[in-house]
């Protein structure tokens, strides 16, 4: 990885991203301000192809816009990244046949066998030639490892051309192992460490989402490079939740 998008996720150096799952421009203008990059969610929410073209708009210049896409799925791959985004997290990768089909999703012609047409990513066409030749560079690949046969395959998934980083799904990997949060268990700080450590010998950047400071810490420790330091969903019940108890500590007392 050579180019600017690229930059926060690389290895050895540190980043910090935010995690947008609300489907509206405001949050993203909110949630991309002073991070180096966020992540919209399509996997695990109802936004759509509409909302993410103008999420995509509001976001800080200064951030660069990663989307996870619902599946590996070179259709949806291929209509997301025609909307102008810095790269895409690919969820529930297990083998290296699934990485090898995201990077090629992921390429122009004859590297890959991404759609070639103008749209919001070239500036609706003006830029189109300049785009086809630069974006197999510049887009961000990242795959996400979340099960306990993703981890055991992790070093050849990491060894597919192409993959820019790979970011722990910890929820669902912790599930896949038997121990669904148990975050200081054996099995779940063995598959952590298997996988950092396999990151590390293919110099790929390796993330996780952490979402308050005993995981920051924690998922440092670990030596992740770039951590998603939190999430709109979480900012807005943990501030409701706390002006709710706040006002009825107050009317009670």
């Amino acid at each position: 990885m050579t180019d600017d998008t690229a930059e926060p996720f690389q290895s050895g150096e540190s980043a910090t991203g935010n995690w947008i799952s609300i489907g509206h421009p405001a949050v993203a203008e909110i949630c991309s301000e002073g991070f180096d990059f966020v992540v919209i969610d399509m996997e695990h929410t109802d936004m759509g192809l509409e909302t993410i073209g103008n999420m995509l708009r509001a976001v800080d210049d200064d951030a660069a816009p990663i989307v996870r896409v619902p599946l590996n799925d070179p259709g949806w791959i291929k209509r997301v990244l025609d909307l102008g985004v810095a790269g895409l997290m690919i969820p529930m990768i297990e083998t290296a046949e699934q990485a090898e089909q995201a990077v090629d999703a992921m390429q122009y012609p004859p590297a890959g066998t991404r759609g070639v047409a103008p749209a919001r990513a070239s500036d609706y066409g003006r830029t189109f030639g300049e785009y086809f030749e630069t974006a197999d560079d510049e887009l961000t690949t990242i795959l996400q490892i979340e099960t306990e046969r993703g981890v055991e395959n992790a070093s050849d998934i990491l060894a597919v051309d192409g993959v820019d980083a790979v970011i722990i799904g910890h929820g669902d990997l912790s599930a896949s192992l038997g121990v669904f949060g148990e975050w200081e268990s054996e099995r779940f700080e063995s598959a952590l460490d298997s996988i950092v450590t396999t990151a590390r010998d293919h110099d790929t950047a390796v993330g996780m989402l952490a979402t308050d400071r005993e995981s920051i810490h924690r998922w440092t420790d670990a030596g992740v490079d770039f951590l998603i330091a939190g999430a709109d969903i979480a900012y807005l019940s943990e501030g409701s939740d706390a002006a709710r108890a706040e006002f009825e500590d107050l009317v009670d007392n």
